[in-house]
């Protein structure tokens, strides 16, 4: 009996393994139907004439139609075919719809997000736009929605593991992420919480020294006062989204500095990594338009790139376009708050939230003439007070998209004028380079004239003293065509002399990146080509570590692993490279120095402070302001050089812990690697590491190859998290020879072979080209799927 029973058990345990194969098989199976069609033929509803979708060897899509129209509609089809459920969820974060997906985990964000109302503000904002942009929103919007009607099986493997179907998508919905990206870029309202903070605790001169500005002598506002628990909690309340480190490079020379004797333009945008990355590589043609670059799903036009006769790259101006104001409610009536001509009722409006798992939670926002009060989020600003926030990101009249369209076909330097001044938010530095020879900068975007204050700190609503009275004309943003020295460099450094007749900001990134462009092109001795353009962008060289280290290795070391790491750090040339100890031991030890100079004083703010290198601030306490290492909580002055040798000491003692005895053997890329995780798997361990892609990198925050990572992360605070997504070389001798590559793949899909074949590319430099005739696909055997007309 004991034998039957276990070849029973046996066979019951084969019989539910095999259940288990085959059921793991049918899913799987199942997921693949999430792939796309991509050669054949498919009727549709919408297009007026065949449309061609055709994708090369490595995914690279080209949209060959007969208009306009048709060329959205299937841009729009093949950016759902790839990347659907990324455009649905950066649209559910900007709305503020993730809890009806993901359960109560989201709501923070949701609540977050519904109170600024970028989603009312885009609906209210679609009907504001050109016919022109409209049309191309409709139709980009028709071409999602047909892959939606027409596709067997889940959209993306995402909408199967969550159990749901994706929404019809809306012309509204395009204009989401700009909104979005607008209050990611122009994050100053953060610094300005983190100030108030501060502003209990330190002098106005401790304040300037910590955030150098334009000038070190002008007050700096802040005088609003504001309950100090209500700041702590309503920074704390900023959900990471919104805590974005945005940076990125640029260049132009005109033909004198060129092998070709044609402009060149290079173009790498520093955004948050993710899995897939942001960007999406396309070409669009058509008897009137022709386009190739970078896209983002979910938005018709071509973010950056060309159009045959012009190209185009931003990097953001970093100006002040957000101010946090001080309401002052009405005494004995809470539904009102003071403004210069009387008591004004706060407009509201309620909000109902879908939770997943849970039922609908009811949000009451409320709104000043300033902005929306964020202070409600966490229970109020202190007895009798709110904080608004005035953002030119939450404009209503919001014109951003048909600029976009705009200059997607200008042709021209006037064309780019009077496509760009319809540019509102955020801020952008724009340069161009044109087939005839010429290169221009303009820095478009709405800039807010305030009657007094400088965005320094939160300011009193009451008064009307800090308030904006308009936007500066068009006339007076800055720009510059032709410059006499035939380049235009912005790494998103100063871009305006301190007597511009324009307020842009008060301080500005350090130069450290730009400068070292201006280095390698000087070594270029006037003849540049492509290749060279692309070999400045994996420049690794800091400067800031070039020019720190001479101050900080000025001091006698208090052991032996200290002394050996001085000698290492004396000979290096500040070569951030992935396969040296150098940049880790450097890396580390201005952490810890910086963390520790500013503890005492900052108390809990410090590691908000220095959760990122601060190389300018640092430079300024070696080199005078040596107050700061000194511990104000003892009566023995502490001197810089002995914080310098605590903190090195330290350096060195936990890399050796981390990483073995033999300092020599250390390496920067052990720490620094980077990583594109998928923004709801990455919480998941089994599909984190199938749905991530990670790399040792070099470079570092003040290199030109960027490597930005959060210094407050405990566990890994080099983890590369931030940098160039994709890049860019434009060749105006010939466009179709201009470089593209973008840091993943151009899939979302992880199962799909395209979702990271670009990566090694990616890592070392190279490129893919967007240039192929439609002959030369064919013979290639090039994948093309037709989008007929029923």
């Amino acid at each position: 009996m004991a034998g039957r029973a276990r070849r029973w058990a046996l066979g019951g345990l084969a019989a539910l393994l095999a259940l288990l194969v085959l059921g793991a098989a049918g899913g799987y199976g199942w997921l693949r139907l999430s792939l796309p069609v991509a050669s054949g033929r498919i009727a549709l509803a919408g297009p007026s004439a065949p449309i061609e979708l055709v994708r090369d060897a490595d995914g690279l899509l080209y949209v060959f139609a007969g208009s306009e129209a048709d060329a959205y509609f299937g841009l729009g089809f093949a950016h759902a075919q790839d990347r659907m459920f990324q455009m649905d969820f950066l649209r559910r974060l900007a709305a503020g719809r993730l809890a009806e997906v993901l359960g109560a985990r989201a709501l923070p964000l949701d609540r977050f997000m519904r109170t600024l109302g970028l989603d009312r503000l885009a609906t209210q904002n679609s009907d504001r736009l050109s016919p022109e942009t409209r049309g191309a929103l409709e139709s980009y919007a028709a071409g999602v929605n047909a892959y939606l009607a027409t596709h067997r099986g889940p959209p993306a493997p995402e909408f199967a593991l969550l159990a749901y179907r994706p929404a019809r998508w809306r012309p509204a919905d395009s204009l989401l992420w700009g909104r979005l990206m607008a209050m990611q870029l122009g994050n100053n309202w953060r610094d300005e919480l983190l100030r108030a903070r501060l502003a209990s605790r330190l002098s106005e001169e401790r304040l300037r020294e910590l955030w150098p500005g334009n000038g070190d002598e002008a007050p700096l506002g802040v005088g609003a006062p504001i309950d100090r628990a209500a700041i702590e909690r309503i920074f704390a309340a900023i959900p990471d989204p919104l805590v974005a480190t945005s940076a990125s490079n640029m260049w132009a020379l005109d033909g004198r500095h060129t092998v070709s004797g044609k402009p060149l333009l290079a173009n790498d945008p520093h955004l948050a990594f993710g899995f897939p990355v942001l960007w999406y590589l396309a070409r669009v043609e058509t008897p009137t338009l022709t386009l190739a670059g970078a896209t983002v799903p979910g938005v018709p036009f071509h973010v950056l790139g060309h159009n045959g006769r012009l190209a185009w790259a931003f990097t953001t101006t970093h100006s002040d376009t957000q101010d946090l104001f001080v309401e002052r409610q009405a005494e004995g009536d809470p539904g009102r708050y003071l403004a210069p001509g009387g008591p004004t009722p706060f407009a509201t409006r309620d909000e109902t939230i879908a939770v997943r798992f849970a039922g609908p939670e009811t949000l009451r926002v409320r709104a000043t003439r300033h902005g929306p009060v964020i202070s409600d989020l966490v229970g109020g600003a202190g007895p009798g007070q709110a904080l608004a926030l005035a953002a030119t990101a939450l404009e209503p009249d919001d014109r951003t998209a048909d600029a976009l369209y705009r200059l997607n076909r200008a042709r021209d330097w006037r064309g780019v004028l009077a496509a760009l001044e319809s540019f509102h938010a955020p801020q952008q530095n724009v340069f161009v380079a044109d087939t005839a020879g010429e290169i221009g900068f303009l820095a478009p975007g709405r800039v807010p004239i305030r009657r007094a204050g400088d965005g320094f700190a939160p300011v009193p609503g009451w008064s009307g003293e800090y308030d904006w009275t308009g936007f500066a004309p068009f006339g007076l943003v800055p720009r510059a065509l032709n410059p006499p020295s035939g380049r235009l460099v912005n790494a998103n450094n100063r871009i305006v002399p301190d007597d511009y007749p324009l307020f842009l900001a008060r301080e500005w990134r350090g130069g450290f990146r730009a400068r070292r462009i201006g280095e390698r092109l000087d070594a270029l001795k006037g003849a540049a080509g492509a290749e060279d353009m692309a070999a400045i962008q994996m420049d690794v060289r800091s400067l800031a570590a070039a020019e720190l280290l001479p101050l900080m290795t000025r001091i006698a070391p208090g052991d032996e692993p200290s002394r050996a790491a001085l000698a290492l750090l004396s000979a290096w040339d500040g070569g951030m490279a992935a396969d040296r100890p150098e940049p880790l031991i450097f890396a580390d030890w201005l952490r810890r120095f910086t963390r520790a100079a500013v503890a005492d004083e900052l108390g809990g703010a410090a590691d908000d402070y220095a959760d990122a290198p601060r190389p300018v601030f640092v430079a300024r306490v070696l080199a005078g302001a040596r107050h700061w290492c000194d511990d104000q909580g003892t009566a023995e002055v502490e001197t810089c050089e002995a914080l310098l040798a605590r903190t090195l000491a330290e350096t060195v003692a936990t890399l050796g812990k981390n990483y073995g005895p033999d300092m020599g053997g250390w390496r920067w890329g052990a720490a620094h690697r980077a990583e594109f995780a998928h923004p709801v798997f990455r919480w998941i361990p089994g599909l984190r590491a199938l749905t991530s892609l990670t790399v040792e990198t070099g470079g570092g925050d003040d290199t030109v190859s960027r490597g930005t990572s959060r210094l407050d992360d405990p566990r890994e605070p080099f983890l590369h998290i931030h940098g160039a997504g994709y890049r860019a070389v434009y060749d105006l001798a010939d466009l179709d020879r201009s470089r593209f590559i973008i840091a993943t793949g151009q899939s979302g899909n992880p199962l799909s072979p395209v979702s990271d074949n670009l990566f090694g590319r990616w890592r070392e430099g190279g490129a893919v080209w967007l240039g192929k005739s439609r002959a030369g696909l064919a013979a290639a055997k090039a994948d093309i799927l037709i989008l007929a007309p029923r």
